[in-house]
C-alpha cells in the first residue's frame, strides 16, 4: 500500500492545528505550554484514514518565525501540503517563508486552505482568494485548489478530504529496496521501554530485530519494537511516520538531526556539493565564504558556502557550490536542503545535494563544473559513472557506491554491468568484493607508469625493468596489495608491459649490450657453464676476466635481471641452462624413485652439500618440490 505524509504550513494563528483536529478529531499540540498559549512550538503528529482506507501520516508544523527550525525538521518528509491561510488576514510573512521553503524542497502536491472563512463575508473572501492566487504564482501551488473552510462549523472539511484523497493517489511510491533512512525529529525515553525515536522514514524499511547505527557516529543498537501511525507493527516502510524503540542505546546517545540506518550503510561528511538557488525575493546577496545555516533531513548545522563558478550569488540566481560544514552530517544525493542566514536568521535559499561525500573542490575548475552538471541532470548510470571516476583511486566496491548513493547494491550491480559492456569501467574481483575503476583512471595511471618505465629504461639500459613493488607502492599504494597486483596483471595481459622475474618493463624493451658488454656477457656465461653445478660467485669473475669490476658488476646484475643467471638460496648462482638441467634431473629421479634427499641430489650433480641445499630449497619455494621428512617429493 502507498504510504503518504500530509503536512501543514502557514503563518502563526492561522488555524493549522485546529484544521487538523477538524479533519482527524485529534489534537496535535502535546506540550502544556502549547495548550496554554494556543500556539504550536514543536512538531505535532497524528494520522488520518482517508475514504479509500489508506492511512496517511500527518505532520503539523509551528507557524511562528522563532520556530522555523522545528518546522524544517518536519516538513522535509512530506508528500502533500496543506498551505493554511486565515481568510480574515490573508497572506502573511510566515506564509511567504513557508511557501518559499516548500518550493525549494521540491514538494509537488498540495492545496490551499482558507481557514476561518466563517469570520468574513463573501466579498472579502473573494478578495482574499484573488490575493492568494497572485501570491502563489510561479510556485508549485499556482494551479492548486483554494478551499474555504471553517474548522468550527466543519464547512469545507469534506472538500479538503476529497482533494487530499485525490492528491495522495498521485504521489509516487517510495522505494523500499533502497537503504533505510530515518531522520530523527524526536527522541525520548519511555518507562519500561527505553529509548524511542520518531521520524518520517524517507526510504527503505525497518523490521523488528534489525541492527541499526546512529549517524553521524558509531553508536549501534537494535530495533526492539515499531509503531507506525500509532499502531504496533513488525515492519516500517518508506513514507510512514515511525516510532522505533531502540535496544542498546540511551536517550542521550541520540539527538534530533541524527539519522538511523543499517550498520555501516552511510558515511559522515564535512562537505557537500550542491546546486544552490537564492530566492528571488531575498533581501541579501551572498558572497563567497558567507557563513550560513544548513537544514537537511532533521538536522541544522553551520557552514561556509564556497562558490565554484562565481564570487557572489544575487537574488533569483542559481549556481554550483560546496558547503563546508562545522559539524558532520549524513546525506544522500538528491536530498533537498534549505539555507538561512547565520544572523539575522531568515530563509534565503536552498537546493539539491549533488554529491554527499566530495573531495575539497578547486574553484573555477571546468572539470568540476562538468562533473556536477552530470550529477544534476544525468541519468542514474551517468551519476554512478561519475562517482566511480571520483573514487577510482580507492578501487571502490559495490558497497562503497551504495553508501555514496544510498541505493541498493543489487540496483548498482545492474548499472555496473551496463557500464562494463559500454567499456567505461573495469572490475576486479578480490575475495567476495567486486572493485571498480573507470577506464579513464586506468588510462591515466597507465600513462604515468609508462612514463616512469621509459625514464627508468633510459637511465638503466642494462636492467630488465623497474621493481614491481616500487611501481605498485608508488602508483597503487592506497589500495590493498592484491588489488594493485590485479591492476598490474591487467596491463600485462593487455601486453602493455611485461614482467621479468620481479621487475616490470615496457613490452618492447630489451636489455641491449654494447660490444664490450657483449664480450663480458659471453665470458661470464662461459665461466658459469664451465663450473656448472660447482659454487661460483661474482667475486670469482674478477680474477677470471680482464675487465674492470664496475663493468663486470653491471653485466652480471643484468644477467641476473633477465634470468640468464639464477640466484638460489644463500647467494648460490647457476647459469639458466645448468639450472634447467638440474630441475630435469630432480624431477626424473623423483619420478623413478619416489623421492630425493639432499645427499642424493649432491651426488647426482657432483656438487657440494651447500649448493644442493640451496637448489632444493629454491625448488620448494617455487612449489616444484616439497619437503617430506628428510626427503623431497614433487609438489
Amino acid at each position: 500500500m502507498k504510504n503518504v505524509i500530509i503536512g501543514t504550513a502557514g503563518h502563526i494563528d492561522h488555524g493549522k492545528t485546529t484544521l487538523i483536529k477538524a479533519i482527524t478529531g485529534r489534537e496535535t499540540d502535546r506540550l502544556k505550554e502549547e495548550k496554554e498559549r494556543g500556539i504550536s512550538i514543536e512538531l505535532g503528529f497524528t494520522y488520518f484514514d482517508l475514504p479509500s482506507g489508506r492511512r496517511a501520516g500527518i505532520i503539523d508544523v509551528p507557524g511562528h518565525e522563532k520556530f522555523i527550525k522545528n518546522m524544517l525538521a518536519g516538513v522535509m518528509g512530506i508528500d502533500v501540503v496543506l498551505l493554511v491561510i486565515a481568510a480574515d488576514e490573508g497572506i502573511m510573512p510566515q506564509t511567504k517563508e513557508h511557501l518559499n521553503i516548500l518550493n525549494l524542497l521540491g514538494i509537488e502536491k498540495g492545496l490551499i486552505v482558507l481557514t476561518k472563512s466563517d469570520l468574513v463575508d463573501e466579498e472579502w473572501l473573494a478578495l482574499v482568494e484573488e490575493d492568494v492566487k497572485d501570491g502563489v504564482k510561479g510556485t508549485f501551488l499556482e494551479n492548486s485548489p483554494i478551499i474555504p473552510v471553517s474548522s468550527v462549523t466543519k464547512s469545507g472539511i469534506n472538500k479538503v478530504i476529497e482533494i487530499v484523497e485525490h492528491l495522495t493517489e498521485e504521489v509516487k511510491d517510495r522505494d523500499d529496496t533502497e537503504t533505510a533512512r530515518l531522520p530523527v525529529d524526536r527522541v525520548f525515553s519511555m518507562s519500561g521501554f527505553g529509548t524511542v525515536v520518531t521520524g518520517t522514514l524517507s526510504a527503505g524499511k525497518f523490521k523488528i530485530g534489525d541492527e541499526i547505527q546512529v549517524f553521524p557516529g558509531t553508536k549501534t543498537g537494535r530495533v526492539r519494537s515499531i509503531q507506525v501511525h500509532g499502531a504496533d507493527s513488525d515492519v516500517a516502510y518508506g513514507g510512514q511516520r515511525v516510532a522505533i524503540n531502540i535496544a542498546g542505546l540511551k536517550k542521550n546517545e541520540i539527538e534530533r538531526g541524527n539519522v538511523i540506518g543499517p550498520v555501516n550503510s552511510m558515511e559522515a561528511t564535512m562537505m557537500v556539493d550542491v546546486k544552490l538557488k537564492l530566492l528571488e525575493d531575498s533581501q541579501r546577496i551572498i558572497d563567497n565564504r558567507t557563513r550560513l545555516r544548513l537544514y537537511t533531513g532533521a538536522s541544522e548545522v553551520l557552514c561556509r558556502v564556497v562558490f565554484l563558478d562565481r564570487e557572489q550569488l544575487t537574488p533569483g540566481e542559481s549556481c554550483y557550490a560546496q558547503l563546508r560544514l562545522e559539524e558532520e552530517i549524513v546525506a544522500k544525493r538528491g536530498d533537498r536542503f534549505i539555507i538561512r542566514f547565520y544572523s539575522p536568521m531568515m530563509t534565503i535559499g536552498g537546493g539539491e545535494i549533488l554529491e554527499p561525500n566530495p573531495p575539497k573542490r578547486k574553484r573555477f575548475d571546468e572539470d568540476v563544473i562538468k562533473e556536477l552538471e552530470i550529477k544534476e541532470k544525468g541519468q542514474i548510470s551517468d551519476v554512478i559513472e561519475e562517482i566511480i571516476k571520483d573514487k577510482s583511486n580507492t578501487f571502490p566496491t559495490l558497497r562503497d557506491i551504495s553508501i555514496s548513493t544510498v541505493l541498493a547494491e543489487e540496483k548498482i550491480e545492474i548499472i555496473i554491468d551496463q557500464l562494463k559492456e559500454e567499456n567505461k569501467i573495469l572490475t576486479f574481483k578480490l575475495l567476495k568484493d567486486l572493485h571498480i575503476i573507470h577506464i579513464d583512471y586506468k588510462k591515466s595511471l597507465l600513462n604515468k607508469i609508462r612514463e616512469e618505465l621509459n625514464r627508468f629504461h633510459k637511465n638503466n639500459p642494462l636492467k630488465a625493468g623497474m621493481s614491481k613493488e616500487e611501481i605498485r607502492s608508488k602508483y597503487l599504494g592506497s589500495v590493498k596489495q592484491k588489488l594493485g597486483d590485479s591492476f598490474i596483471n591487467s596491463l600485462i595481459e593487455d601486453k602493455i608491459i611485461k614482467q621479468v622475474n620481479e621487475s616490470l618493463a615496457l613490452i618492447d624493451f630489451e636489455v641491449s649490450f654494447n660490444s664490450i658488454q657483449e664480450e663480458i656477457k659471453a665470458s661470464i656465461e662461459k665461466e658459469f657453464l664451465k663450473n656448472k653445478f660447482n659454487s661460483f660467485k661474482k667475486e670469482d669473475l674478477y680474477n677470471a676476466l680482464k675487465h674492470s669490476t664496475k663493468d663486470i658488476d653491471q653485466v652480471f646484475e643484468a644477467l641476473l635481471d633477465v634470468g640468464i643467471l639464477i640466484r638460489l638460496k644463500d647467494d648460490n648462482i647457476l647459469h639458466r641452462d645448468a639450472y634447467i638441467e638440474a630441475v630435469d634431473i630432480v624431477k626424473d629421479y623423483i619420478i623413478r624413485n619416489g623421492s630425493i634427499s639432499v645427499a642424493q641430489l649432491r651426488d647426482l650433480l657432483n656438487t657440494n652439500r651447500k649448493l644442493a641445499i640451496a637448489l632444493i630449497e629454491y625448488l620448494d619455494d617455487l612449489k616444484i618440490t616439497k619437503r617430506l621428512g628428510d626427503t623431497r617429493v614433487l609438489f
